[in-house]
């Protein structure tokens, strides 16, 4: 795994600050995925680049940029 550059990290914090809305169309994790269509809120961006998240359904799994699949809905 490539960790993100400081000039990466920060694009990143940008284009997902806290409170961005976002809605999962698909998580590339084989043991307990989040479901499809579930919408959650950012919690922040850690410094590997992980985008975490507050799912309405009680999970806490983080997003990673060009491995899942999923889409702002607003911020």
């Amino acid at each position: 795994m490539r960790f993100p550059n400081d000039e990466e990290l920060k694009a990143l914090r940008e284009r997902y600050p806290a409170g961005t809305l976002i809605r999962l169309i698909r998580m590339n994790d084989s043991f307990a995925p989040v479901p499809p269509g579930t919408i959650g809120e950012v919690a922040i961006v850690d410094d590997a680049g992980n985008i975490h998240m507050k799912w309405q359904n009680g999970r806490c799994l983080a997003l990673i940029e060009g491995v899942d699949d999923f889409e702002i809905l607003h911020k």
